[in-house]
């Protein structure tokens, strides 16, 4: 509801029997009866402008994962020749250094139950502690390669272990700092770049900086035409954070590269040599990833 009000000095000349011209005053627009002021940036000609900047930077990080299997009828025998198979290589892969390769290594073991068929055929386990036939162990080792310039000989050197499985290669970009702050910079450049050529068209030029604003609400519609929800803080709209930085697809949709077949086992508990590490070798390329970053900055206008 707009309120009108009267001044003082004409409701004076008014209760004098004084024809006098009405005089009022239009407030702003009001919610209930609080008033929405408009912010103070806005109080004189201003222009919102919004940045974007897009561009692709190499993945730089990789992982995989390798199993080796033994089967033994004990469970304690099992479980030492799957360790001792992986033990020559996790040491080989700390020589790397935590900095470029992380190496964790899991031990599990499961019973393998004598088998009969039932009355209609179908093959079951005779799943009793006194029918264990073997004991099945696996070592497997999850390889996080955080220095992509030595995943291909890591990738071979596990190959080049015969591991009884191989799981795929996968790819994703971790931003440095250094990354994001390039990005912010870049997207505040763009986006003065858009206000100073929508002022040169529109007549204006481009004055100093009002705001800068991470949020993005200050290049919001309802900002600009103080709208209501911008005195609750209900119902806005938010842009992304400048100190965010968005990685194109899910982080779960990654690049893969099929191993090849693996070379002739070495010795168990023996680490592959140079030949076999060299002859399980393949071009192992990082993807590209698209980020993007967004920076909103509210310029003074003069004629």
């Amino acid at each position: 509801m707009i309120r009108r009000l009267v001044s003082t000095a004409a409701l004076a000349l008014m209760a004098g029997g004084i024809a006098a011209p009405a005089l009022a005053q239009t407030p702003p627009a009001t919610i209930g009866e609080r008033y929405v002021p408009a912010p103070w940036w806005m109080r004189d000609p201003v222009i919102a402008s919004m940045g974007f900047v897009r561009t692709e930077v190499q993945a730089n990080r990789a992982g995989f994962s390798a199993t080796f299997q033994v089967v033994d009828r004990s469970v304690t025998d099992a479980s030492r020749a799957a360790a001792d198979r992986v033990r020559a290589l996790s040491q080989a892969l700390a020589a790397y250094g935590v900095d470029k390769v992380r190496v964790e290594t899991t031990l599990t073991t499961r019973p393998l139950y004598d088998q009969y068929r039932d009355e209609n055929g179908v093959l079951r386990d005779n799943v009793r502690s006194d029918r264990i036939e073997r004991y099945q162990a696996d070592a497997t080792v999850i390889i996080t390669i955080r220095d992509v310039s030595v995943l291909e000989r890591v990738y071979a050197t596990v190959l080049a272990s015969s591991p009884t499985s191989v799981g795929q290669v996968g790819f994703n970009l971790e931003p440095d700092n250094e990354l994001i702050t390039w990005l912010s910079g870049e997207a505040v450049k763009d986006s003065a770049n858009r206000a100073r050529a929508a002022a040169a068209n529109a007549g204006a030029s481009l004055g100093p900086v009002r705001v800068i604003d991470p949020t993005g609400r200050a290049c919001q519609t309802d900002v600009l035409a103080g709208w209501p929800s911008y005195s609750s803080g209900a119902g806005l709209a938010t842009t992304v954070d400048s100190s965010e930085v968005v990685v194109t697809g899910s982080r779960m949709e990654r690049s893969y590269a099929s191993p090849p077949p693996p070379p002739p086992p070495p010795p168990p508990g023996a680490a592959p040599t140079e030949d076999q590490i060299e002859a399980a070798r393949l071009a192992l390329q990082p993807p590209l990833r698209q980020i993007t970053d967004s920076a909103c900055v509210v310029y003074g206008l003069s004629n």
